[in-house]
């Protein structure tokens, strides 16, 4: 079958796993998040390889995507649709953060011109749950729901300098970092020495390591309990400010904002 043919149903063994988890479930929501930003568009044998699943299988789960809506094809390619948003509605209604947040960023870029926004952790990477945009200043578009890894990343260094040092060597160890620049740091022990600097004076920057020619900064949010739920960053081009204005304006800023969130956190 060619990637232009129609989708045709194959069996293959949905048996659950240890543990009762059903894989078709699993392999069902590996083609989901197969597409992502710089792949909004992609082959049967694209979701096929990145999925980690074979062309029928693929493309069973791409046919009931459709189906429900959550897929569409042109005849060659596949691409989400935005009802695919619902499957995330749930988590962010019943997570108050994203509601909480948007004033304060709003604020925040506002007062310093910048774009601002706010992450979570999820495993190895931070996903966006809030975000304030002023500018495009990276290559791919970001929004709610972007990914990147969270080791060379200012609001995962921030999330992974607050996390437990058995999650920490989890995450590091699970995989080598890939350098996204030549600024990069793909070293684990550079990364963790980075990661308790972090953690010593409560704020992360990462300049040109993601992408560039960008930099950020970034200021952990805790919740009722004390521990750090989210991160905010600020991000810019970098050198577009001087040191001291970075110092003495932009830092504080970024963590009178978080502070803010954690006060509303208290009462939401």
């Amino acid at each position: 079958m060619t990637d232009a043919e129609p989708l045709a149903s194959s069996p293959e063994d949905d048996s659950d796993g240890p543990g009762e988890v059903v894989q078709a479930f699993v392999r069902g929501l590996a083609v989901i998040r197969a597409f992502d930003a710089e792949n909004p568009e992609l082959t049967l044998s694209d979701v096929a390889r990145r999925a980690g699943v074979t062309r029928a299988a693929a493309g069973r789960f791409l046919r009931t995507l459709q189906s429900l809506g959550y897929v569409r094809n042109d005849g060659r390619s596949f691409a989400l649709t935005p009802r695919v948003l619902e499957l995330g509605y749930s988590y962010l209604s019943a997570l108050s953060l994203p509601e909480v947040a948007q004033p304060h960023l709003e604020a925040l870029s506002r007062a310093v011109g910048e774009s601002a926004s706010a992450a979570v952790l999820d495993g190895a990477e931070i996903v966006y749950v809030a975000r304030v945009p002023v500018r495009r200043i990276m290559s791919v578009g970001i929004t709610v729901g972007t990914r990147f890894p969270a080791a060379i990343t200012s609001m995962g260094r921030v999330l992974l300098a607050a996390a437990s040092v058995d999650e920490r060597d989890r995450i590091l160890d699970a995989e080598p970092l890939a350098p996204r620049t030549p600024r990069t740091l793909t070293d684990p022990a550079a990364v963790r020495q980075e990661l308790e600097r972090v953690r010593a004076q409560g704020w992360a920057r990462v300049d040109g390591e993601l992408e560039p020619g960008l930099q950020s900064l970034a200021a952990p949010v805790h919740g009722r309990d004390g521990t750090v739920v989210a991160a905010i960053n600020l991000s810019m081009a970098s050198g577009r400010y001087p040191e001291a204005e970075v110092t003495d304006r932009l830092i504080p800023a970024l963590l009178a904002a978080a502070r803010a969130i954690e006060a509303d956190l208290r009462m939401a």
